[in-house]
């Protein structure tokens, strides 16, 4: 043992190998270490597929890990054994002897001290390339599948007269294998280099030959390729032309080839392939001849050829021969790219009219009744009522409402009506205790769903509910209410097991229940528990008395997950929406496919083209995929979640689609038949709202079909920003019950109104027929308004009802005392030949902290009423109300000045009745200037029952007395 420390007669300290003890102590510990390391990550692999397989698409789970594995052993190993190749071949290729010279003696060192550990270190250098090329190329399993199961799209390019497929699916697998070229071939040279150095191969300082003849022969063959992979580039460049994006002077993105791709892009290619493969054969010739300089003047030539050729005189050509006749030039291409993108949105069959925007019809009670039957107009905004919604159906804090509701259609005596819909969902931040047991054992579910009238309220301006209370009764008949599933359940819940649920909370106390679905998976086995643990980060799931036999963990619990978790190769809408199918609640969710390769298809940013005043203000009505950008979309699947066993079912939606019937080669028996989807579940389905946003904004650009107008960009549209919300955001589309002129009857459409580049006039009003299973259904209709004359945009209607004296008045009346108003949604109706406006206006105040429908804004030709209905307000518009005919109520203004005093009369019982009511009158005056509305209304009350005694105290003093009784007294409830 080697000593240190102290002198001849000091201390000596004996340092040496640790004790066996501790030997042994860190082998246990480095073991457990890597047995914790290994166990976290079996437990993701093992919970995704224990999840899988509970939602009975394991074979999702299998297709993506297998196909990941695969890409990921194949790339990685070519990539390891191209570079591990290289490297031995140069190590082989070394010179005997290298020449004596300080850079020499210098590497000799080098070479020395990796002598013993060379095959350890190309193994190592080889592995890490390999996980790192194999883990990139696993992350392509989308493209591979998508080119190994491509189909036809049946269309061909305008261009190089190749189905759409070839760029859709084809070209960007070969972009990544030529990628994956580009890598191999650029670090086989780094390293071939490297290691000629250290053996001699290469020289930078010492005297003779700067490379041997075997490492010039080595280098120039890989040189060469990486020459010839640049050739298969240029001639791919050729195809992706026509899915390249650019800035053009009418767009703002452009797609596809112009005149100076056509005529200069494309056959300077062509000529840079040529010479590239020239290029690759001189390099290839090194081999022989053992000497750079062919290739090297070679290479040089084809650099200043890129930037000749392919840079310069595009240049020239678009400077001299473009811009001095660019219309005339562009045209051509230009309806190339009109037509494909039109056909990629799906906007081809858009029907555009011409349509006036002023009335043709002067008969004002035919207006009226026109107006009944153009639109169900819905006064109830499912935007702003949700708080309502809470206050009146909540009926406990541990349940809650989605910030924005539904709309969707439910039959009432055989006729269809337009109804705004909501579940009482599980909100944990509302629950009297948080603790675990509580938060994932006892409050786990939601409980029933809450509807009302989309075209009514009470007289209050409260909601007419078609279903509520707890449990939820009304319209909708017998259906399971608890809701496990849904857009606020994000946590995970353990169920089934020893501990009991709070189902609800009646009169008679609270009432329990235990799940008994199929959904989650099973935590009986000790596996499972311990596998959650580690995967959730909460050890109590191994240990806890909680979970016992029959538990089940239910999560990825909202609808929008697991239709993403099982189909991950759709994108997703932004807006689930319930109904009430077959006697259980399902979650329709709307899924979309996309492709990024569709030839001269104008791109779009999802998130861009989705965002609106709802989604700024609530994040889960985004679009999923916010940065994605593509230039094809389909509504090709339509997706069911049910909210209590979470059960998955995809349907097929588009049967034309070719880039879904890719994805159900890819991944068989996935996706149901579209004939599989039921009469009481087509009666729910409806149009998208995000695919509507993505087509009405190409729709502003993409209306015309002329190349001149859209290069000349005079009749570019835009959606207007929400007139009701100051965030200056989108105006967001509506659902509502319209007749649009063609049609014969009202039908349940999406709608939305646009108007100028830069201008708030109207331009345009856009319907979809949203109803499914109709013959129309999908069908857009443009009414396009005339450009020599304006008509109001909601912008501009907006300001005119808030600048007209009496309605500011009004408004400014309910806003007083803490009173808040609200305005509704902006719904847009044609109405022979003009535009209807109609809007609510809620009031929030006076003690109650929920919005209450107060007044109908309707504007029409010029003509505008503020009223407390929409029949009062439509009646005023069109001047078909008859002249008021009675005296003011007692005490208010006759218009004259002068106030009407009280009426007298010789009956005790009726004096005293009219005292009340005008002191009812005069409390309901007060409030309303105040804006007490809880007041207003006992004062209405109030007045209506002392209006009442009048009357049958009047009545009763006129009926003749019976002879033979004496006369009647006054009743108490008279007195």
């Amino acid at each position: 043992m080697p000593d240190r420390g102290g002198g001849p007669t000091g201390p000596r300290i004996r340092v040496g190998r640790p004790s066996r003890r501790a030997r042994t102590l860190l082998l246990t510990l480095g073991v457990l270490a890597v047995l914790g390391m290994a166990f976290t990550m079996f437990a993701g692999f093992w919970t995704d597929w224990l999840w899988y397989r509970s939602v009975h698409y394991s074979s999702v789970f299998t297709t993506t890990l297998w196909t990941k594995v695969g890409l990921f052993f194949v790339f990685g190993l070519l990539m390891a054994l191209a570079v591990g190749f290289n490297i031995w071949l140069a190590h082989r290729l070394r010179p005997p002897l290298a020449a004596m010279s300080v850079e020499q003696q210098s590497l000799d060192r080098y070479r020395m001290g990796i002598a013993p550990y060379k095959k350890w270190l190309l193994l190592g250098i080889t592995a890490l390339v390999g996980l790192i090329a194999g883990a990139s190329a696993s992350g392509q399993w989308r493209t591979w599948l998508m080119w190994v199961n491509g189909v036809s799209f049946g269309q061909k390019d305008p261009q190089f007269h190749m189905d759409v497929s070839f760029f859709a699916f084809d070209l960007p697998w070969y972009r990544f294998l030529l990628g994956f070229g580009f890598a191999a071939t650029i670090i086989s040279v780094i390293a071939a280099a490297l290691t000629h150095y250290l053996y001699g191969g290469l020289r930078v300082t010492s005297p003779g030959a700067r490379a041997t003849a075997a490492a010039t022969g080595h280098l120039s063959v890989l040189l060469g390729i990486f020459v010839a992979l640049k050739a298969v580039a240029y001639w791919l460049d050729r195809y992706g032309l026509a899915v390249k994006s650019s800035d053009f002077k009418a767009t703002d993105s452009w797609t596809g080839l112009r005149y100076v791709d056509a005529n200069a892009y494309l056959p300077a290619k062509t000529i840079l392939f040529c010479i590239a493969v020239i290029c690759a054969l001189l390099f290839f010739a090194t081999l022989w001849r053992r000497t750079w300089q062919l290739p090297v003047i070679g290479f040089g030539l084809m650099v200043l050829s890129a930037i000749l050729i392919g840079g310069l005189y595009p240049a020239i050509v678009q400077k001299f021969q473009v811009q001095p006749n660019e219309q005339a030039k562009e045209a051509p291409y230009v309806a190339k790219n009109l037509k494909a993108t039109r056909e990629a949105y799906g906007i081809d069959d858009a029907q555009v009219t011409e349509y006036s925007g002023k009335p043709a019809a002067t008969d004002k009670t035919k207006l009226r009744a026109d107006a009944d039957a153009a639109a169900s107009v819905r006064i109830m905004d499912p935007n702003i009522i949700s708080p309502t919604f809470q206050q009146l159906q909540q009926i406990r804090n541990y349940y809650a409402f989605p910030t924005n509701l539904d709309v969707d259609r439910y039959t009432k005596d055989g006729k269809d009506q337009d109804t705004v819909i909501g579940l009482r969902e599980i909100n944990l931040a509302g629950i009297p205790k948080k603790n675990w047991i509580n938060n994932h054992f006892r409050y786990t579910h939601g409980y029933g769903v809450v509807a009302a009238q989309g075209t009514s309220v009470d007289s209050e301006g409260r909601p007419v509910f078609t279903e509520s209370d707890l449990p939820s009764t009304g319209q909708l008949g017998e259906y399971q209410q608890r809701i496990y599933y849904g857009e606020r359940t994000t946590t995970y819940s353990i169920v089934g097991g020893p501990q009991k649920e709070i189902d609800y909370s009646d009169d008679s106390g609270e009432k329990t229940t235990s799940y008994t679905g199929d959904s989650g998976v099973n935590l009986s086995n000790p596996v499972n528990r311990a596998a959650y643990a580690v995967a959730f980060g909460e050890p109590q799931i191994l240990y806890s008395g909680a979970i016992g036999e029959g538990s089940r963990i239910l999560y990825n619990r909202t609808p929008k997950e697991r239709v993403e978790a099982v189909a991950p190769w759709l994108t997703i809408d932004g807006d689930a929406y319930p109904a009430v199918v077959h006697g259980k609640i399902q979650w329709i969710v709307d899924a979309y496919t996309t492709t990024n390769g569709y030839p001269y298809a104008s791109r779009t940013t999802l998130g861009d083209t989705t965002a609106d005043s709802l989604t700024a203000a609530n994040n889960s009505r985004a679009v999923v995929a916010q940065q994605n950008q593509v230039n094809y979309i389909r509504n090709s699947v339509k997706a069911t979640v049910d909210a209590y066993t979470g059960e998955v079912k995809l349907y097929q939606w588009d049967t034309q689609d070719p880039v879904l019937k890719t994805w159900m080669k890819a991944f068989p028996d996935t996706v149901e038949p579209r004939s599989a989807i039921s009469k009481d579940l087509m009666d729910h389905l409806r149009y998208p709202q995000d695919l509507f946003k993505v087509q009405r904004e190409l729709l502003t650009r993409y209306h015309v079909k002329d190349a001149t107008t859209f290069l000349s960009g005079s009749e570019v549209w835009q959606v207007p920003d929400d007139p009701t919300n100051k965030s200056g955001d989108a105006v967001p589309p509506y659902y509502l019950s319209l007749k649009m002129p063609d049609q014969k009857a009202q039908a349940f459409s999406l709608t939305t109104t646009l108007t100028p580049n830069g201008r708030d006039n109207l331009s345009a009003f856009m319907a979809v027929d949203a109803e499914a299973g109709t013959a129309d259904y999908g069908k857009i209709r443009i009414l396009k308004l005339p450009t020599s004359t304006t008509v109001d945009g909601p912008k501009q209607v907006q300001s005119q009802f808030n600048s007209e004296q009496d309605i500011a008045e009004s408004i400014r009346l309910l806003r007083g005392g803490d009173s808040e108003v609200e305005y509704g949604n902006l719904l847009t109706v044609p109405l022979d030949g003009g535009l209807l406006y109609v809007e609510p206006v809620y009031v929030r105040g006076g003690g109650l902290k929920y919005p209450l429908l107060r007044k109908v804004l309707v504007t029409y030709n010029g003509n505008t009423a503020f009223e407390d209905t929409l029949e009062a307000a439509l009646d005023k518009v069109f001047d078909t109300q008859s002249p008021p005919t009675t005296t003011p109520p007692p005490g208010e203004d006759d218009g004259g000045g002068t106030t009407t005093p009280p009426p007298t009369s010789s009956n005790p019982t009726v004096q005293q009745a009219l005292q009340d009511a005008q002191k009812a009158f005069t409390a309901g005056q007060e409030a309303l200037k105040k804006g007490d509305w809880e007041a207003y209304g006992k004062a209405q009350t109030d007045l209506g029952a002392a209006l009442k005694r009048a009357e049958d105290a009047q009545a009763a003093a006129k009926k003749p007395a019976p002879a033979a009784s004496p006369s009647p007294k006054p009743s108490p409830s008279s007195s």
